[in-house]
């Protein structure tokens, strides 16, 4: 009932999406020709001719939007995920589209109209898949459009998974119970019990009356995995195996195929790829050229400060862990007085910390003492964008409290980084900077790297964790 409601649904909104292209194609044209602000002195071909373009349009999007998951099912997929898919489809159908207008010499074709299709199309179909997803939601909260689900083993991924359910009713999921054979019958897990061994499954299966089997067996009993696959296709059933081992694993990790072998990597990390760090580092010695010409009188009235207000070297070198665990030294302003490096490498600084100079608070409270960190980039030793380097006592002090930790080390520090313009900088905890710091390498792209350097403009110049 479920699958073919769903069968339903899709077609239903494959038709509410050319009706929305349809419309939007009727506005763009008016807009260009027929609203108050066209132009209408402009001679233009007659609406026959632009209109014998909808339907090639109309059947290329909907391509489009089935290539990039729009019509799959909207109970666990999210609405960013929805929109930017979205943006995706348009941008790559207005750029085909434009191509095609070139390559056949439409030279009479109007090129605005395809830009205010594309952004009104957008629009429109971001505010009506948002409205079906709300009606969707509203029934399910009502009892209706259910989806009923058995699992198979009890286990940590187990009580996630019906965390996640019972924190989203609007996904429409019933966890019916659970089979395992470790477990004894009857134990509740809010709500869910345990209702017998997995070899009840046997005589479960045929009744017929579940939408779904969720396989979340503990690592030990991972033996009994094949069976249980092999029971569910044979009764028709949809199956999905969530698991028990995301502690160890990421929630996307890279899959290779050695000559027919699967391979899992336990991280992917995009930046181990030759191309990728190639590109990076080009951007990298471009963007630390241009940064230095740019900054270069704000580095010369800095240094000349520091020079005539107090003792010492302009540039202070401190000892850090980069790339594959190799120390390297990071160029400052230096922003404190002169001290022992005993002392120096006690800790960080404090509020209203009485070694801190006064141009020194200037300094490191606008970012401006990481300015000499571009020298570092332009040497290899750091990157524009990445996890930010630390001292060697104190990686050997987190990486025995923090998992995952040394992971950073996996591509160059950075000068600034995904977890700095998320505000964790400065006397900020570790462990959420380790989150962010994951998240970046295991995701990076090149737009990832732009987006994080206009962020730090923005809004990460400033730290306000800086004593």
């Amino acid at each position: 009932m479920i699958k073919d409601n769903q069968r339903l649904f899709n077609r239903l909104h494959v038709i509410l999406d050319a009706l929305v292209m349809i419309g939007t194609y009727f506005l763009s044209y008016w807009i260009k020709f027929e609203s108050p602000m066209a132009d209408r002195s402009i001679p233009h071909f007659p609406a026959s001719y632009y209109f014998s373009f909808l339907p090639f349009i109309a059947v290329g999007y909907l391509l489009m939007y089935y290539e990039f998951g729009l019509y799959n099912s909207k109970r666990a997929s999210g609405r960013k995920r929805e929109f930017f898919n979205l943006i995706r489809a348009n941008v790559i159908g207005m750029l085909t589209l434009m191509i095609v207008l070139y390559a056949t010499k439409q030279s009479h074709y109007a090129r605005s109209i395809v830009g205010y299709f594309c952004v009104i199309n957008i629009v429109l179909s971001t505010i009506i898949r948002n409205i079906l997803r709300y009606i969707l939601r509203y029934f399910r909260r009502k009892g209706y459009n259910r989806h009923f689900i058995l699992l198979i083993g009890y286990s940590k991924a187990a009580e996630n998974y019906i965390d996640k359910i019972i924190q989203n009713p609007q996904w429409g999921y019933i966890v019916r119970g659970i089979l395992d054979d470790r477990t004894e019958r009857g134990t509740v897990y809010r709500g869910v019990k345990v209702l017998g061994t997995i070899g009840n499954l046997e005589y479960i299966l045929p009744q017929n009356k579940l939408d779904e089997i969720a396989i979340t067996l503990a690592l030990d009993d991972y033996g009994k995995l094949e069976r249980i696959v092999a029971l569910c296709e044979k009764s028709g059933v949809h199956t999905q195996f969530i698991p028990d081992y995301n502690r160890v694993i990421p929630s996307r990790p890279y899959m290779e195929d050695i000559d027919g072998l699967p391979v899992i990597n336990i991280r992917h990390v995009p930046l181990a790829n030759t191309l990728n760090m190639l590109v990076k580092r080009i951007m990298d010695l471009i963007g630390s050229i241009v940064l230095i010409i740019v900054f270069s009188p704000v580095m010369l009235i800095s240094a000349i400060l520091i020079k005539l207000t107090s003792k010492g070297p302009v540039i202070f070198a401190q000892e850090r862990v980069g790339l594959r665990n190799r120390p390297f030294k990071m160029y400052k302003f230096r922003s404190m007085e002169m001290q022992k490096p005993s002392a120096e490498a006690k800790g960080w600084t404090k509020p209203n910390d009485p070694r801190v100079t006064g141009i020194g608070k200037v300094l490191r409270r606008t970012s401006m003492d990481e300015l000499p960190q571009l020298f570092n980039i332009l040497k290899g030793d750091m990157s524009i964008v990445g996890p930010r380097p630390e001292r060697p006592q104190f990686v050997e002090k987190f990486k025995e409290e923090i998992p995952r930790y040394m992971i950073k080390h996996q591509v160059r520090p950075g000068l600034t980084g995904w977890a700095q313009v998320n505000g964790l900088r400065g006397d900020t905890s570790i462990r959420k900077r380790v989150e962010y710091d994951l998240f970046y390498i295991e995701n990076w792209t090149i737009s990832f790297d732009i987006k994080i350097m206009f962020l730090t403009v923005f809004k990460g110049l400033i730290n306000k964790n800086a004593y």
